[in-house]
């Protein structure tokens, strides 16, 4: 009876970002400003693409399922983040945890696919102009969108059910910032290698695919627009993809490096960080990297949005 007690735990101790009081309260405002500019960011740019219908296109139906994932990806995490890092409190009970982890796998695994869908949209229109129409219509753009979110629901309706069917009899503090399945391995007193297996073929398929579609897409994107367009154009299309693929570069090498590195090379505090980089910073970065920018998104923001405000 006393080894079940010791297997099962209600609750775990998430470890916030310090313990120094000063450091603590300048993550604090780090991870709330930086909270901020996402939801602000992103629901700005749902709000315009609503508004405008010139927006009405592929390219920005994808914009704002991205926008939509990120809301959710950064709200699955930040708060508890938020919370833990001033409160003495940092506990979490099962129940949250286990839903902190389906919901962040799940928009993780969705952002994923749906960032290789949003490359080869743009692969269809730069490199495929007089079929795009037909390529890439309403009912395409639908089941991409469905798929992608289908693929990143299913993934997490597999892992989390593993994980936390594993005894975690080593500890309850989990050194994270948030319920994550890595870290959660070094915790069970149990072979975690099946679960390890699955989650790295999942990875596999999931990450490295997108990834490899979302590379060959720009490699040809590059090769088109180099054959195709102007001397002052090449620029422009070459600042926007290279800033497209910083972004993507940024969430997949942080995904890869958690999900695709074995157990005995995980380190916790290079896995916090990198858990930062694509939770926190790829959300908040996102909209500006791939929309705000754009003139038509601008001319919106000051036309329509600064208008109402000053009704």
């Amino acid at each position: 009876m006393e080894h079940v007690n010791e297997t099962y735990t209600e609750r775990f101790i998430l470890l916030g970002p310090s313990d120094v009081p000063y450091l603590q309260i300048i993550c604090f405002l780090i991870f709330l400003l930086m909270y901020m500019v996402t939801l602000t960011g992103n629901v700005l740019l749902i709000t315009v693409v609503r508004i405008n219908a010139k927006l009405h296109t592929p390219m920005y139906f994808f914009l704002s399922n991205l926008s939509m994932i990120d809301i959710g990806f950064s709200s699955t995490i930040v708060p508890n983040i938020l919370k833990n890092t001033l409160s003495k409190d940092r506990s979490i009970s099962r129940v949250g945890c286990g839903m902190q982890m389906y919901f962040h796998m799940a928009l993780g695994a969705t952002e994923c696919v749906l960032l290789a869908v949003m490359a080869y949209d743009r692969f269809a229109a730069i490199c495929r102009p007089l079929h795009y129409q037909t390529i890439i219509n309403k009912k395409m753009c639908i089941c991409l969108a469905s798929m992608s979110w289908g693929v990143g629901f299913g993934n997490a309706t597999i892992h989390t059910p593993l994980t936390f069917q594993l005894p975690f009899c080593k500890s309850h503090h989990v050194n994270h910032f948030f319920c994550e399945m890595p870290p959660f391995f070094k915790l069970s007193c149990k072979d975690t290698r099946p679960n390890e297996i699955v989650m790295y073929v999942a990875a596999q398929i999931i990450i490295l695919f997108a990834f490899l579609l979302t590379l060959i897409s720009y490699i040809n994107i590059i090769s088109t627009i180099f054959k195709t367009i102007s001397s002052q154009g090449k620029d422009k299309a070459f600042s926007t993809c290279a800033s497209h693929l910083t972004v993507v570069s940024l969430y997949y090498g942080t995904i890869i490096f958690m999900y695709l590195k074995p157990r005995s090379a995980y380190s916790p505090e290079i896995g916090k960080t990198m858990s930062i980089l694509y939770t926190v910073v790829t959300p908040m970065l996102n909209p500006i990297i791939y929309s705000i920018r754009n003139k038509d998104v601008k001319d919106t923001i000051r036309l329509k949005l600064f208008k109402w405000s000053n009704r």
